[in-house]
Formats: C-alpha cells, structure tokens, sequence
C-alpha cells in the first residue's frame, strides 16, 4: 500500500519518455508548429486505488448488498487572512480516507475510514452492510433506484491555467497585502481585510454496476472588504469577486490591487449617499446582486428533498410541495423566465465530471417559461417522480445532483449550478437602467432573511442607486426589499440578453445534519422587477 505522497502521483510518467526522432526538414517543422497540439491525457487512476475500491465493493457484494459504491479522496483546503498590513492567519486542512455506501433490501448504510488498506476497505464495507440490516425498512418505504449508464474510466479535471496549491503563502499573502494598501489609499476607508480561499477534491468512486471515475475538482476565491467610518456612521464593500471552479489565474486575472482603489471609493460614497425614502420601486438588479435571490428563492425549494417534506435542515423544505401538485401547473414567474440547472457551466462551483452516485450530469430546465418544469434529483430521487417522467414520455434519469463534501460524509442531494437565462433580446445593464422611469439599481450581493418555505422573504445589496428618467442620479443607502417568491419572480418584466450574462456564486452553502458543505454558481442577467416593497434599514445615531 503506497503511502499519501504515492497516492497523489499522476500517471504522467510515460510522458517524461524521450523519443529518438530523425531530423525535420524547415518545411515540416514549419507545418509541425501549425497544427494544434492536442492536450494532455487527464490521468487515470491510479491502479493501488482501483484495487481497493474493488476490494471494498466485493465485499459489500458478497455480504448482501444489492448496490454498493466506493469513494476513496483527498480534501485539501487553504486559508489565507489578512487584514491592512498584517497576516492575521494561514490554515492548511488535509484529510484523506474512504467511505463505502450499501445498499441492502432497499436500506442504505454507510461505512468510512482512514485506513486505506485491504483490511481497512473490508472492514468500512462490513460497517455499512451492519448499518443497512439494522435498519430494515418495510417494502413500501425501500430506495428505488434509478438506471445510469456504467461509465468504465472517467476522467475530470477542473479546467485550470495554475494550482493554487504549488503557490507559496509569500506570494499569496503579497497580492493581499498589495490590495489592502491600495484600499487603504483612499481618505476615508480604515479597514480592509482581504484573503483567499482554496479547494482541491481528488475524488476516486467506484460502483457495483461498472463505473470508476478519478477527479480533481479546484475552487478559489478571493473576498474583500473595505469599512470607512465617520463619528456617526459607517459602511462597507464586500464580495466584490465572486467564488470560481478556476486555478489561481483567476484571481490575479480579477486583479484586485488595481480594482481595489474604486472598491474604496465606493465604501465612502455609501457614506455620504441618500437614505432611501421607504416606498413601491421598479428595481433593477445586476447580476452581482440576482445571484443570491435566485439561490434563496429559487434554487432551494427546487430542491427535490425539501419539495418532498424529507429534508428541512439549514433551509427549511419548500412551498413547492406537493410537486404533483406544482409540477407542470405552477406559475413562477412571467413566460421569458427560464431557470436552468446544470454542472456542466464553464467555472462553476458545482462543475463537476460525474456525481457521487457516478452518474454524468445533464442540464435540464428547472422553470420553463414561468412554469416549474422539475426538481433537482439523485438516483434516489428521481423515481419520486416517475408520474412526471412517464406523462412527458421521458425516461427516468437522475440529474446528477448526489454529493459528499468528504469520504467520511455520506452523500445526499445538493444543489447544481442554477441559472437565469438570458433574454432574446441582448439588452445590456445600461438598457434596463434606460428603459426605467423611477427605481432603484442594486449591486452585489448583502444580508437576507428568507423563511423556511421559501416564501417570504427580505433582501440588501452592497450598492445602490437612484433612478430617474433613464438616469442614474446618485446613490442611496438603507436599502432593502421584501418580496413574496412567485409574486416576486412574476413582478420581472425585463431582462438582459447573453453579452450581460454574469455568474455569482455560494462557497459554503450549507445542508444536512450532520452538515455538509457544498459550493454552487448562479448564473443570470441584469432584470428588472416592478412595484417592489422598500424600506429603510438605517441605524439611528
């Protein structure tokens, strides 16, 4: 059994070979640089690996099980914080393990350990074949299980320029430190804090029916935020960057230390803007901000869990209950309103190769045009709907939405990338905002207070500004707006087109008990929402 540094081998050996070639002629070496060369193989699995992720399924097979799947990873995180001048601190998480599920007369049980021999391996599976068997369920209550194609050698890694993991701390902590003093260089601002936040899943499964997937999933990001304080008040810019599945280029390509200076600017402004006047606005709001209330108001209760009365942990379950009830009927929002689920989204949080039920993902349509057309499903999940399925003439098929946030934690429905899609028209931001007689623009993203159905609701931002006319003509503080979600999404009655597509994003949302953590992109446009409730937040002095 090799040991950690062995495990995080690639199989990229074979390229370091060299090969005797005789000499090219100019012409062909002309031609040879022409043509593209083709990428890399992604590495396969590494063959120790295998081998225990079949020895742990013999044994789940061999014990009962009707299904079993292996999951063997490493889960790397990096932390680091600072404040103005002054590293405040580093953290370097790493763990490493195998966790084994079961399925026995349509019960689960789960198993997990560090201890990644053939003894190890066995020994998880048995504790999930015990945990399956005692707690029978009766026949109406077993997991039905949907059919996924078996799929022999995945491979997937997160799209990457450079791994935030070979960048040293120094380095890391230089960008910061370089961005909290160009912020602190506006009069005015007293506090910054800056850090950068690193993911890195190496995530090996295995199933009973076939399927051996290796994966390396990355994730960064870069928060921000800039305080200026008066004797009377104060304020703050934040989450000016959103969360990406990118490599570090990323965060040097949003290039915060020549960005940081306008993020200041915009903190003192906040100071000296006008308390909004509480009243019924047209708001027109920036992807930066949109983001978040589609996470809240619509990606939550389309969760299939909550929608069923399963799941209420974190979130609450959902007003879209009973889905034979909403299915197909429910109006969300007007026709234009398209709200896609997917993990396939270039960048996005939940992007993934296959899920923790090794099924490949597909994109489907959450809402079709204003009527909720699905809920996002595991393998588990997606018999819960056959009834649907079977009146669309569709087969039935997960989504692709199973996943553990670490080999110890058994996996479960969560979230993919959720998306407002743009209009036909390719109307921009400054359209919206021309086509608006009197609102209020909101960007970026701030506190909210959502029930636990997902209905009522209460939303800030971190700026925004006053429309008259068409115009911008300054901006206001105090802001936040309440809704009621389908009177809410039905109230849109504009949206940008694709050149105003942007994408925000969630690094830890959470679920479940025990929790788990999963990260998730919102895609969508600049969109515009009529007669909304607004009202004042200010503190008194």
């Amino acid at each position: 059994m090799p040991n950690r540094r062995d495990f995080i081998k690639t199989g990229a050996a074979a390229g370091a070979l060299a090969l005797a070639a005789p000499a090219l002629t100019k012409a062909d070496a002309l031609a040879q640089r022409l043509v593209p060369t083709a990428p890399p193989p992604l590495p396969a699995m590494d063959p120790v690996v295998k081998e225990l992720l079949i020895e742990a399924l013999n044994a789940a097979k061999l014990g009962g099980a009707s299904f079993a799947d292996a999951r063997i990873g490493r889960y790397r995180n990096n932390f680091v914080i600072t404040r103005e001048q002054q590293i405040v601190n580093v953290v370097d998480t790493d763990t490493l393990g195998v966790g084994v599920r079961v399925l026995v007369n349509g019960t689960w049980g789960f198993g997990a350990t560090r201890d990644l021999t053939k003894t190890g391996v066995v020994a998880a599976a048995k504790e999930a074949l015990a945990i399956a068997k005692a707690n029978a369920l009766p026949a109406a209550d077993r997991v039905r299980f949907a059919p996924a194609a078996p799929t022999p050698d995945g491979r997937y890694v997160t799209p990457h320029t450079v791994d935030p993991f070979t960048i040293s701390i120094a380095q890391k902590a230089d960008l910061l430190l370089k961005t909290n003093a160009e912020a602190m260089k506006v009069a005015g601002v007293r506090f910054v804090n800056s850090n950068m936040f690193f993911v890195k899943e190496e995530k090996n499964y295995a199933n009973t029916e076939g399927t051996f997937t290796t994966q390396t999933v990355l994730r960064s990001w870069l928060p921000f935020s800039a305080t200026a304080v008066t004797p009377t008040d104060f304020q703050t810019r934040t989450n000016v960057i959103a969360p990406a599945a990118r490599g570090y280029e990323y965060l040097t390509e949003s290039n915060p230390v020549e960005n940081a200076r306008r993020w200041g600017e915009d903190v003192v402004e906040k100071l000296k803007a006008k308390p909004v006047d509480v009243g019924r606005y047209d708001l027109v709001l920036h992807p930066s901000h949109l983001w978040l209330t589609i996470h809240e108001s619509v990606a939550h209760p389309t969760e299939l869990d909550r929608a069923m009365g399963y799941e209420a942990n974190y979130a609450g379950t959902s007003f879209l209950a009973p889905p034979r009830e909403k299915l197909g009927k429910f109006k969300y929002g007007p026709s234009f309103m398209n709200i896609q689920g997917d993990r396939d989204m270039p960048g996005g949080c939940a992007t993934i190769g296959w899920d923790d039920d090794g099924v490949k993902p597909d994109s489907f349509l959450i809402i079709k045009q204003g009527i909720v057309n699905d809920y996002q499903t595991t393998r588990e999940q997606a018999p819960m709907l056959d009834w649907w399925y079977e009146s669309q003439k569709r087969p039935v098929r997960s989504h692709g939405c199973c996943h553990s946030d670490s080999w110890n934690d058994v996996q479960f429905q969560r979230m993919p990338n959720v998306s407002l899609l743009p209009g036909e028209k390719d109307l921009s931001y400054e359209d919206v905002i021309a086509a608006t007689d009197k609102g209020i623009a909101i960007v970026g993203d701030g506190s909210f207070s959502i029930d636990q159905q997902r209905y009522n609701a209460q939303f800030g931002g971190q700026l925004f500004y006053e429309i008259k006319g068409g115009k911008i003509v300054g901006m206001l503080k105090d802001v936040a707006y309440q809704m009621r979600t389908p009177e809410f999404w039905n109230a849109m009655d504009l949206i940008g087109g694709k050149k105003s597509y942007q994408v925000g994003a969630s690094f830890f949302d959470g679920k479940g008990q025990p929790p788990q953590v999963n990260a998730v992109s919102h895609g969508c446009v600049p969109s515009r929402f009529r007669n909304i409730n607004v009202i004042n937040t200010g503190r008194k002095a």
